[in-house]
């Protein structure tokens, strides 16, 4: 029987190399999931066994959801968790990920090249990562110092003088570190670095001071040591003109508060003038370069030049005002004056020995003090003086050559002026005569029954007295005194319709008249001095109307373009009463203008179309019947007409505002090129969502530097989108609404 012999236990001796039978054949397993993390467990790999980490984690959660803790989870709740926390091993490239330790150190290097320098001390910063061990050495950059600097060795494992790697308890502030031949002096670490060993039981020693060399000496005294001219007007003037120096010191500044100027209002006490003056000032305060200016607000007939520019835009120094030459060192910012330090109430003093007294300020610079410096400035300071009695001289009395306001205009005027007539008063009493019966005061007795009128035309203020004839007078009747403006010499004034009420006694030419009655239509107007007391036929209005249109237009096309102001094809209730004032029917009733208005208005809409107007003005071009006429005026009243005629006005007035806010806003979004762009920019900054206000979209206009209404952005907006929200507005859409419609609303010819 043969015997069964193990190979296994054979000696390997040369040149007898058996095969290797192994038992089991499992695949081999580099990596594994330890505590939630895969790592690597074989050794070989890296050379080096994985390294562990006890530490603390957050205990695991267990999801039961709406079910019961079952008797496990009680056990699971146990094991070893405290304050929620459980200690477990965690591998170090997890637990002490980007824990770096930091240490200072220098080293010298020797130099032959150079005889101002024996020695260079280069200071470096030592890294240690605690995840895998290594280490890295990096040197600080530093200007002009000649040589490569940053990374001075790269970052891996270093190896330890003593064999090995190196390791944390290898680093020890105040000892030496010899890595590739350089002896590294570490002289500090970082505040993580000491408390890092203070837990593990290791502390670090002291700082050490770093040590310097001449070049870094050198290097230091070069950036004390001051220019030895310092910087003078003339010095900065030379380099801008070079195209160097501070030109955009102060841009940031002017960006911000570009056209943003501050503005007091004071007054100086002028006591050098032989007669005491209080002479007020604006004092400007432009916040963009904090320079000042004053001006003087000169008051009507106050006897000085109209040179209003008292001091012109400069930064003002505090104190004694002196002007320097080129050679004189520029002042600082804080020896000028600043307008933020004042307050309503203040006295200043400017320019050396101007004394200013600040009584008030726009309403721009009480809002800035408010929301920009916190303060609330004071109310306004009441500084004006009583006014002083100035005795006019005596008014001459009236010579009675000529009339009334050529005397007064020479009283009034160095050089006489024609006087104006007022043509509001002209129209509104055009043909309103009070007529009055008056006699001698005191007759002869040859005058005893002599009887005159007296006419008062109020439309320019004329007086005429006329002598009715009697039979058997013996006197020559007829005009007693012309028309024209005469003087009441019981008053010394102008005849005024008061002097004339009757039972008064007036005296015009050394002749003295007792009014005795007046008429019943200077009664009523004495009643109602507005009101339209004369008749007018309709019939005829129409009839002189249409006469006078045809003998001053031949063509019914020019007097319907001369009644249509705006040009939209009808005539409006307005516009009809401007053209009746025009052909001399200014006092005409509103009840009688309606009237007319109805009679040239065939379809009683309120208005009247062009067809209309020609249907009014015109005769038919083939009638069937010989002399065939137009129909009568229909004189009575209808308030229902009236109603819907103003409404019509009303209508059509909006229309035409609605078409002008939509060419505007047209013109400043569609028309001009990038508007839409910088709009869109502006909705931006001032939020992020699409939709937007109409207040805000006024806004965004504002910002890019236009002007609209925000009536009228409210008319073109409802115009181009009519069922929209004004308080959810999308710009988008709004903006492709005003480039379809641009083209479509043409303005009116």
């Amino acid at each position: 029987m043969a015997t069964q012999i193990d190979l296994k236990m054979l000696p390997n001796l040369p040149g007898y190399q058996l095969p290797q039978y192994k038992d089991r054949h499992p695949k081999a397993r580099h990596f594994a999931t330890i505590n939630g993390v895969r790592m690597q467990v074989s050794e070989g790999l890296t050379h080096d066994k994985p390294k562990f980490v006890k530490t603390t984690k957050p205990a695991d959660q267990w999801r039961t959801g709406s079910l019961p803790d079952s008797t496990t989870r009680a056990v699971f709740k146990q094991t070893g968790t405290q304050d929620g926390f459980q200690p477990c091993e965690l591998p170090a490239w997890d637990a002490l990920d980007r824990h770096v330790l930091r240490f200072h150190g220098h080293f010298k290097e020797s130099v032959v090249e150079s005889n101002l320098e024996n020695y260079r001390v280069r200071h470096v910063v030592i890294l240690y990562y605690l995840e895998d061990d290594t280490s890295q050495i990096l040197e600080p950059r530093q200007d002009n110092s000649g040589m490569p600097q940053g990374q001075l060795i790269r970052r891996h494992r270093f190896p330890c003088p003593s064999g090995g790697y190196l390791k944390p308890e290898d680093l020890q502030v105040g000892s030496e570190l010899q890595i590739y031949g350089r002896c590294i002096q570490i002289t500090d670490c970082d505040a993580f670095t000491r408390s890092y060993y203070e837990q593990s039981g290791m502390e670090q020693g002291p700082p050490e001071e770093a040590e310097t060399d001449p070049w870094h000496q050198t290097r230091e005294a070069m950036k004390e040591v001051t220019a030895v001219a310092p910087r003078t007007y003339e010095k900065i003037y030379r380099e801008v003109m070079l195209g160097g120096g501070h030109i955009n010191a102060d841009m940031q500044q002017f960006l911000e508060n570009d056209r943003k100027v501050l503005r007091f209002f004071s007054i100086m006490d002028d006591l050098q003038t032989p007669q005491f003056e209080r002479r007020p000032f604006v004092i400007l305060f432009f916040l963009a370069d904090d320079k000042l200016e004053i001006r003087e607000m000169y008051p009507l007939n106050c006897g000085r030049d109209n040179f209003p520019i008292f001091f012109r835009k400069a930064k003002m120094p505090i104190g004694e005002y002196t002007v320097d030459g080129p050679q004189a060192a520029p002042r600082k910012k804080s020896e000028f004056v600043d307008a933020r330090d004042w307050q309503i109430g203040m006295e200043i003093t400017l320019l050396t020995n101007y004394r200013f007294f600040i009584y008030d300020a726009d309403e721009f610079t009480r809002q800035y003090f408010k929301e920009e410096l916190g303060t609330q400035l004071a109310e306004r300071v009441d500084v004006q003086l009583p006014e002083r009695a100035v005795p006019r001289a005596k008014t001459p009395p009236y010579t009675g050559y000529g009339s009334w306001d050529d005397s007064m205009s020479s009283v009034t005027h160095l050089i006489p002026k024609a006087p104006h007539k007022d043509f509001k008063k002209l129209f509104r009493h055009e043909g309103k005569v009070l007529r009055f019966k008056a006699r001698f005061a005191s007759p002869k007795p040859e005058d005893t029954d002599r009887v005159f009128v007296i006419a008062y035309y109020m439309q320019d203020d004329c007086l005429s007295i006329y002598e009715p004839p009697q039979r058997n007078l013996g006197i020559v009747t007829g005009r007693f005194l012309e028309k024209g403006v005469h003087m009441n010499q019981m008053t010394g004034q102008l005849f005024k319709p008061e002097d004339l009420i009757p039972g008064n006694v007036i005296k015009v030419f050394n002749h003295e008249f007792e009014i005795l009655d007046q008429d019943e239509y200077t009664s009523k107007l004495f009643a109602d001095p507005d009101g339209q007391f004369k008749e007018f036929s309709a019939e005829g209005v129409v009839q002189k109307l249409r006469e006078a249109m045809r003998q001053q237009y031949p063509l019914v096309r020019d007097i319907f373009r001369r009644f249509d102001k705006d040009h939209d094809g009808v005539i409006t209730h307005g516009e009809f009463r401007a053209a009746l004032e025009k052909f001399g029917f200014s006092n005409l009733q509103d009840e009688l203008v309606m009237t007319l208005l109805r009679h040239f208005d065939t379809r009683q809409d309120g208005q009247v179309s062009y067809n209309e107007f020609c249907d009014a003005f015109l005769d038919e071009d083939f009638p069937t019947g010989m002399l065939k006429t137009k129909a009568p005026v229909d004189e009575r009243y209808d308030p229902d007409y009236t109603e819907r005629a103003q409404y019509r006005a009303v209508e059509r007035a909006e229309t035409v505002a609605v078409r002008k806010a939509v060419r505007h806003l047209g013109d400043i979004i569609a028309k001009r090129e990038g508007m839409m762009t910088r709009l869109i920019k502006e909705f931006r900054h001032l939020t992020h969502e699409d939709y937007v206000p109409i207040r805000m979209i006024h806004q965004a206009i504002v910002q890019c530097g236009q002007a609209i209404d925000p009536e009228d952005l409210e008319r073109a907006v409802l115009h181009l989108m009519p069922d929209v929200d004004l308080d959810h507005i999308s710009y988008i859409e709004l903006f492709r609404a005003v480039k379809t419609s641009f083209h479509d609303l043409n303005g009116s010819r």
